[in-house]
């Protein structure tokens, strides 16, 4: 089965290939999975105030420009991003462009990674512990033609804190800063098969792959 992943950010794609590899399904079928910019795809637009919305259409609108370059298949996109109850919910849908939004830029040399998480903890500031409570949201979309009326939708909730400062090195976005209480560790310190198991995305990858044998 050909799946177009809407996306570009290559953390992302690096953890699609390795959860959709850990997907079984009844009856048997393999997923291969295309990048939309490996077809010429350029993002769109994300102007809905959920990530349900805004997941559906990013699907869809990966859907229409691969058929119009001559290319079938469905498509699955991800709304992701982190909310912190002490910011009533931010950054929420506007994690990717968080500190952008606040004026922010990154100085030479930094990712944007890094200048989103200095907005969030500056944002935090006096803020302690006990408040910093903050999940992970992930919206995955399939949607099996530009058209398509019944979207499969997944959607995957991982809880924890937000740290003063990074620790780690693994993952990516806002993985050094988000404390996973159970296991001690922040997100970029477990190996990616853990952070499989636990994620926000890896919850919801698990729930729509009990969806795909209808497809």
């Amino acid at each position: 089965m050909n799946i177009i992943i809407a996306s570009g950010n290559k953390g992302k794609l690096k953890e699609f290939a390795t959860l959709f590899s850990g997907v079984t399904t009844k009856p048997s079928r393999e997923f291969n999975l295309v990048a939309q910019s490996e077809l010429g795809i350029e993002s769109c637009e994300e102007p809905a105030s959920t990530f349900v919305e805004n997941a559906i259409l990013k699907a869809r609108h990966a859907c229409a420009e691969a058929r119009a370059r001559g290319h079938e298949g469905a498509a699955l996109a991800d709304d992701s991003g982190l909310c912190v109850n002490a910011l009533s919910g931010a950054p929420g849908i506007f994690s990717a462009r968080f500190a952008g939004m606040h004026g922010r830029l990154p100085a030479e040399g930094q990712s944007v990674d890094a200048v989103n998480i200095e907005e969030l903890l500056h944002q935090l500031q006096g803020i302690d512990g006990n408040r910093r409570h903050a999940s992970f949201y992930c919206a995955l979309a399939l949607l099996r033609h530009a058209d398509d009326p019944a979207p499969l939708v997944a959607c995957g909730r991982w809880h924890g804190r937000i740290l003063d400062a990074p620790v780690g090195d693994s993952g990516f976005g806002y993985d050094p800063v988000f404390f996973v209480p159970d296991l001690g560790k922040t997100a970029a310190e477990l190996s990616p098969g853990q952070k499989n198991a636990l994620s926000h995305r890896g919850q919801a990858l698990r729930l729509l792959a009990l969806q795909l044998p209808g497809l």
